[in-house]
């Protein structure tokens, strides 16, 4: 199975994990989502509207501004 290139949302996601030393795991279970649906959020194939604000709290960023 090939990994799928990750959208710009999804770079700054995984850019900010990095820094936190957080796992994709780790953000769905504080935001309340699936692991699988945060994956989808960063290829780019959701949107995750849903839970950018969620995100941008635990991963204190606001992705709503840097989300295009």
């Amino acid at each position: 199975m090939r990994k799928r290139k990750l959208s710009s949302l999804g770079l700054i996601i995984k850019h900010r994990l990095s820094e936190l030393n957080m796992t994709q795991r780790e953000l769905a279970r504080l935001v309340g989502s699936s692991e699988a649906y945060i994956y989808l959020i960063t290829t780019g194939d959701r949107s995750g509207n849903k839970y950018l604000d969620s995100i941008g709290e635990v991963l204190n960023i606001d992705l709503k501004k840097k989300h295009i």
